[in-house]
């Protein structure tokens, strides 16, 4: 089942320009579970999506440390995320015994990216199928990176991907002014907000979520399900007494809303959800 004659081999140009096995590759991060990352001068913060498959299952993980002071999460192919955290773990340990010294987290970035870039150039290759949400603390401060199965990699204040992203990136989008000044507890807070949004309509409960938080003084790790737990009790509290500005809802609503009626998840691949 092709989409047309050049398609077939990740190394063929198509007359309009396009690689479309690395289109295919993009379009596997779009169906998998959402992940979102914030950050602020001092901190970052990762979140994402973790259902299982079924009630008989655990659910695979969607947020690894790299390092002490790096930390990702992946929408897609989860067995290429482990792979690539896997590497990105290697480069870290290298460099340190090497220079005695942390990996910054921008040349981590780009050696991922060029790793990625040759799938698109091989044609006994295939590209990774998996978006990654680089979180890390260097001399030069916090740092939030996307890296796409194409190879390109850019540098956010905050980001979403994976299905129904849409709807977190509009509620980041009305907030990202004051993530630069935010908390550790308003980054934290932000994020889960953010969370829920890609939810369409159910709860959000620690045991369907994962949240990780690296920032000064602080070693990346993820927080235990109790901790998570408590964030959204008490966040779900204070958003009942203090609700958004009104003038803002009813606009913000709208993309949000027709984001959610988005099949997002009938084409999704069994071997991500």
């Amino acid at each position: 089942m092709f989409r047309n004659q050049y398609d077939t081999d990740v190394t063929t140009w198509s007359p309009q320009g396009r690689l479309f096995q690395v289109e295919y590759a993009m379009e596997a991060v779009k169906q998998g579970s959402a992940a979102i990352g914030l950050r602020s001068k001092t901190h970052v913060v990762l979140a994402s999506v973790n259902k299982a498959q079924s009630e008989l299952s655990s659910h695979q993980k969607k947020i690894f440390k790299v390092d002490h002071h790096i930390g990702v999460a992946i929408a897609g192919l989860t067995a290429d995320g482990r792979v690539l955290s896997r590497y990105m773990r290697s480069e870290c340990i290298n460099y340190s015994y090497t220079y005695e010294s942390p990996l910054p987290v921008g040349r981590l970035v780009v050696q991922l990216a060029d790793k990625a870039q040759v799938c698109t150039q091989r044609s006994w290759k295939r590209p990774y199928g998996v978006g990654l949400l680089v979180a890390g603390l260097d001399e030069s401060g916090a740092h939030l990176y996307y890296n796409c199965p194409s190879g390109n990699y850019f540098e956010y204040q905050a980001f979403a991907i994976g299905s129904r992203s849409q709807a977190a990136k509009t509620y980041m989008e009305r907030r990202f002014e004051g993530f630069v000044s935010s908390t550790r507890e308003d980054l934290l807070k932000d994020a889960l907000f953010a969370l829920r949004e890609t939810l369409q309509g159910e709860k959000l409960k620690s045991s369907i979520c994962t949240v990780a938080v690296v920032g000064v003084g602080e070693e990346f790790h993820i927080l235990d399900n109790e901790t998570v737990q408590g964030l959204i009790d008490a966040f779900e509290i204070v958003g009942e007494e203090t609700p958004a500005p009104e003038e803002a809802a009813p606009a913000a609503d709208e993309p949000a809303a027709a984001d959610q009626g988005a099949p997002a998840d009938e084409g999704a691949a069994p071997m991500d959800i």
